[in-house]
């Protein structure tokens, strides 16, 4: 079985946020960006990958179909670690990170979807089986800046059935009026998304700690500073999670060397698809360090994460982006009820996407 077509599928779809003027990463965007791979096989098998897009979305495009497609028409679609390797090897003088890391994660997990399909079985069984049929999910809120609506939307996830919760606040005033707002039995999580230095994080994590935290995500800039990392949670005790920035296994496994964090971040998307993250998955389990995987998504690389979380250990949780784009892919199927997303039934992926959408909110 031979690849015989790989296509980039930018889309755009609006949301709402709920509230007026968040920001989170890279700012207060008005759409989702996507960037969808479509591979095709010589026997008509159709996979579907996603690559990590939001606000890079026409750069990811472009490298799926200038970098990747050249090289991967033609090839044997059942060797997906083969052909994984000798990509990352052939791309590298581009930059081993990134926008590259990006659109390989596409084809990755396209690959998988196909391989799932022509098993016809859902990917989690050609992952080594699920543990679960479902999979809890925590709201991961955006950054409100402004204490009561970080209450009111704390309140409003736990009232929908969320039994954890992640923040996006560097305001200590907002931390505290969500952590009063969450029961102290809830899991409340922060990410700071880079925020600080070390000094800087190591005196606000130490005020933050009778906050009871479960985690402090991203605390120092740069993201990949293991030392400092490591620092913070020594002087502070709050446990670090990261890794959501990191691609491929062997940044994950220089975090592990340095004993830098207690819970590791793959984004399936961004990591190198799931082939990549398996070998992080690997890696943690030896080293000791738990998996909470980066998966703010709607698209392929939502559905991918759910695959892998079920063959993980139940404490592993599906970070849900609490907002509500206009339309949805698959229908319900990424919808959490009481908190928890359900194994879609179909194989590979478990659900392809809806062409209407596809057409409605393709940008090119």
């Amino acid at each position: 079985m031979r690849i015989a077509s790989v296509e980039a599928v930018p889309l755009s779809i609006p949301c709402s946020y709920g509230a007026e003027g968040w920001t989170l990463g890279a700012g207060g965007w008005k759409s989702l960006e996507f960037c969808l791979v479509r591979v095709q096989t010589d026997t008509g098998v159709v996979g579907w990958g996603e690559a990590f897009a939001y606000s890079c979305r026409r750069a990811v495009a472009s490298a799926v179909r200038d970098m990747i497609a050249p090289l991967a028409v033609g090839r044997d679609a059942e060797d997906i670690a083969g052909l994984h390797a000798d990509l990352q090897k052939r791309l590298h003088i581009f930059g081993r990170f990134g926008i590259t890391a990006f659109a390989l994660s596409g084809l990755d997990i396209a690959l998988w979807d196909i391989a799932g399909k022509a098993a016809r079985k859902p990917l989690w069984e050609l992952l080594g089986g699920a543990r679960r049929a479902s999979v809890p999910c925590y709201a991961s809120l955006l950054r409100y800046a402004d204490p009561s609506l970080a209450a009111q939307y704390c309140k409003r996830a736990l009232d929908e059935g969320f039994g954890a919760l992640k923040l996006h606040e560097v305001d200590e005033g907002v931390i505290a009026a969500a952590r009063a707002a969450v029961p102290r039995e809830i899991a409340l999580l922060l990410d700071v998304n880079c925020e600080w230095s070390v000094a800087d994080a190591i005196a606000v994590g130490r005020r933050l700690s009778p906050h009871g935290l479960e985690w402090f995500e991203e605390p120092v800039f740069p993201p990949e500073d293991a030392a400092g990392l490591r620092a913070v949670r020594e002087a502070c005790g709050i446990p670090i999670a990261a890794g959501e920035n990191c691609c491929f296994a062997t940044q994950f496994a220089a975090l592990f060397d340095a004993q830098a964090v207690q819970y590791a971040q793959p984004s399936v998307t961004k990591v190198g698809g799931i082939t990549e993250f398996r070998a992080v998955a690997a890696l943690a389990a030896a080293r000791g360090v738990k998996i909470a995987p980066h998966s703010p998504y709607f698209g392929p690389g939502a559905l991918a994460t759910l695959q892998l979380l079920a063959t993980l250990p139940a404490q592993a949780r599906f970070e849900y982006f609490y907002l509500w784009p206009e339309a949805t892919l698959y229908g319900d199927a990424l919808a959490p009820r009481h908190g928890e997303l359900a194994m879609p039934p179909g194989p590979g992926l478990g659900a392809d996407p809806d062409p209407d959408v596809l057409r409605r909110y393709r940008t090119e």
